[in-house]
């Protein structure tokens, strides 16, 4: 783990205004810095940043976090990487990781690696300019020179010993390590690549991991891909990621088809949103990966039976990583096309059509289901439900997961209760929209939210004020140091709101709580806990709010009190009901007498510095 104190002193190095500039046209109004939000599609500015908390926000769609969370969201990078691309800025080098999330720590056997790739790579384009055989066949495959470099296309020349032009100790540990070559039983080396066109496999940071390569004749395998290597894991990258990244955001989704040719022809003819799977079915790595890019993914596949075959592997490897903000989605393309022979056939723009009305994977799931089990007799109504359960209970999202269960029950004839029995699941009754933060007058008016929060339903009507929690939660990531003033015993552990609260306070008693680094570095104490979402959340309804300081003191007193009140009438409550089933003891009279008694006399909650 990266330490914590690094990542407080880093957040305190760096402006976050300075670190979304890099990638946004940001424009000061008031207090804050407004640009259109990068993660959705919109005309208004709604994106704020504030450089006194740290932290933005989009009123659109709810995009919330720190510097750090801005570098993962926009670049499509891991935690530690967006942590080491955001210490380049400040000119920190990042403490070496004990384990767990860096599985590519900077050692020199690593930096050989990167190194002998990248020199192979630059070996292959240099063989292309002399093949002519492999400039027709990428000519006859319609690809220009300008999308061949685009993409580092090369070619690895029929030579069992090509590489050793380049590496003249052929015998090096780093060409074994990278899958450049191959060592037999004899303890004799050979290129792995031979006659082949060389397509780079990069990481999500445009560093050469990977290659693959595919035959120009009839040979097998058609095409070959590098070993696992310490550098590359099948399951976790995706060919054509960092050249596609900007056209993903443009586009507001991403398409994954199953060959590098398909990625390179689509980028050729202006679809530039699409990348590949390499080698393997879809994990859910991979699905994390894309949904960090956009919250739409279309799989494209054949459309004959190995295609929907390698389409059920994809949905039932989405299950876990759906959410109720995000789209999957499953194109199939007419048996005699794949991605590549279509965009050549028909166009750009007859592709891009046929991805937006590509099949929802709810849609997919349910007909797949509906094939396989007969729904004209009682046996295929019941296999229905048997068959689904497996994936719908797999399901993450909570809203989509009921969509799902109500359709079964609507095509199996069984009530919805019946359907979530059989499941193994209670009926969860979707939670109230959070009240908007706007009614709350005393703590300030934020800025006009133009759009409902990512998954939120638009609230109609008037709406309740915030609870006393969720007040004192605010008020808490405005003045961190007013933890210490919260009696925790007086926080009910039923909400998440409250949760967030307890563990806030528990963190101030120990002394470990960040107080004076601007709301981002509070929040990103609170990554890898359960709290994160909550406390991440109510940070970006705190964005763009205009505190009047006159009264906030005395709201925090009066919530203070208010919950002193509640707790005092819960447990007379408790106790009457008590007296009136079978008596209380002299102890619990005593009790009931001393609340009477504590209900009546003001608190006085002081400020810390009284304390």
């Amino acid at each position: 783990m990266i330490p914590q104190s690094f990542i407080q002193d880093l957040l305190a190095r760096v402006d976050i205004v300075d670190v979304v500039e890099r990638h946004l046209t940001l424009k000061k109004s008031g207090a804050n810095y407004f640009a259109c939000c990068p993660f959705h599609g919109e005309k208004s500015a709604s994106f704020s940043v504030s450089p006194s908390k740290q932290f933005y926000h989009c009123f659109g769609c709810g995009a919330h976090g720190t510097a750090i969370s801005f570098l993962m969201e926009y670049s499509g990078l891991p935690f530690v990487d967006a942590v080491k691309e955001l210490a380049s800025y400040a000119g920190l080098q990042v403490p070496q990781s004990q384990g767990g999330h860096d599985r590519q720590p900077a050692t020199p056997e690593h930096d050989d690696l990167l190194a002998a790739m990248t020199a192979a790579a630059r070996f292959y384009r240099d063989q292309l300019k002399h093949a002519p055989v492999a400039i027709d066949y990428l000519k006859r495959r319609g690809l220009t020179g300008e999308i061949c470099v685009r993409f580092g296309i090369g070619f690895a020349p029929d030579d069992w010993h090509g590489l050793r032009r380049i590496f003249p100790e052929y015998e090096r540990k780093a060409l074994l390590d990278a899958g450049l070559v191959i060592e037999n039983d004899a303890g004799r080396r050979y290129d792995r690549f031979r006659n082949r066109i060389m397509f780079p496999i990069q990481d999500r940071r445009g560093r050469i991991i990977a290659f693959g390569g595919r035959v120009l004749d009839g040979g097998e395998p058609k095409y070959l891909n590098s070993p696992e290597t310490p550098l590359f894991e099948k399951g976790r990258e995706l060919y054509g990621l960092p050249q596609a990244q900007k056209a993903i955001r443009e586009a507001g989704h991403t398409v994954v088809v199953e060959g590098y040719m398909d990625v390179v022809a689509l980028a050729q003819f202006g679809v530039g949103n699409a990348v590949a799977t390499l080698g393997t079915a879809t994990t859910p790595h991979h699905i994390n990966t894309l949904l960090r890019h956009a919250q739409r993914v279309v799989f494209c596949f054949d459309g004959d039976a190995a295609g929907r075959k390698a389409a059920r592997r994809a949905l039932e490897s989405s299950l876990e990583a759906l959410r109720d903000d995000v789209t999957l989605a499953f194109l199939f393309l007419p048996e005699e096309h794949d991605p590549d022979s279509f965009v050549r056939a028909f166009g750009a723009a007859a592709f891009s059509q046929a991805a937006a009305s590509a099949t929802p994977l709810t849609t997919f799931l349910l007909n797949e289901l509906r094939t396989d089990c007969p729904l004209d007799t009682a046996e295929g109504r019941a296999r229905l439900v048997h068959e689904a359960k497996p994936l719908v209970t797999r399901v993450a999202a909570p809203m989509l997961r009921l969509q799902l269960i109500k359709a079964i029950a609507e095509a199996s004839e069984f009530s919805q209760a019946e359907v979530e029995t059989a499941f193994g699941l209670k009926s969860e009754t979707p939670r109230r929209a959070p009240t908007d933060f706007r009614q709350d007058m005393e703590l300030g008016e934020p800025r006009r939210t133009p759009y409902p929060p990512r998954d939120r339903p638009r609230p109609r009507g008037r709406q309740r004020p915030p609870s006393a929690i969720n007040t004192l939660l605010r008020l808490v990531l405005h003045h961190p140091i007013w933890a210490a003033r919260v009696p925790v015993d007086l926080v009910p552990d039923d909400t998440a709101d409250a949760r967030a609260l307890v563990a806030i306070i528990d963190m101030m008693s120990t002394g470990d709580l960040v107080t004076n680094g601007g709301l981002g570095a509070l929040v990103e104490q609170f990554r890898e806990t359960p709290h994160n979402e909550t406390i991440a959340r109510v940070a970006g309804e705190l964005v763009d709010a205009k505190f009047d300081e006159a009264v906030i003191e005395t709201l925090f007193e009066d919530t203070l009190r208010k919950l002193h009140a509640d707790t005092i009438e819960r447990e007379i409550g408790e106790l009457t009901n008590r007296e009136r089933e079978g008596g209380l003891s002299p102890i619990e009279r005593t009790r009931l007498a001393e609340l009477i008694l504590e209900k009546r006399q003001p608190v006085n909650f002081r400020k810390v510095d009284d304390v």
